[in-house]
């Protein structure tokens, strides 16, 4: 999906303006540290999500003071449509329960099926058909 100029400098700003539980959560999703890639503040559809990885299908949204049920409620459906999968903590959980949030996300991230190697499955196994 192409993006605007606009979508993307908004991306660029929150990258620029991350609250700390954004900054202390990145530290430990960046470089793969969770076995799987992590993008952070990625645009997807209208929205910008605070951490995408895309081999996983997982989305991680954190909460603030601007959290409203009804939109992210909304964001969510078109999100999970999408395929992705969705998990939302609370700035503070992130900043005070980080181990406990780490464990979510690296149980989500091992939930992920991850594709056979060339060569195995039905279409390559007649035993299996």
């Amino acid at each position: 999906m192409q993006y605007t100029s606009a979508k993307l400098q908004f991306a660029r700003h929150l990258r620029r303006e991350s609250t700390d539980a954004e900054r202390l959560l990145w530290f430990h999703l960046r470089d793969r540290r969770l076995g799987v890639k992590f993008r952070r503040q990625q645009p997807v559809g209208p929205f910008v999500v605070d951490f995408l990885s895309v081999e996983a299908m997982l989305i991680v949204e954190l909460d603030g003071s601007q959290h409203d049920d009804a939109i992210d409620a909304g964001r969510t459906r078109f999100l999970e449509r999408r395929g992705y999968r969705m998990l939302r903590f609370w700035n503070h959980d992130a900043l005070v329960r980080t181990e406990s949030v780490l464990e979510v996300i690296l149980a989500s991230v091992a939930l992920t099926p991850t594709p056979l190697p060339e060569g195995e499955g039905l279409e390559h196994n007649p035993k299996l058909r």
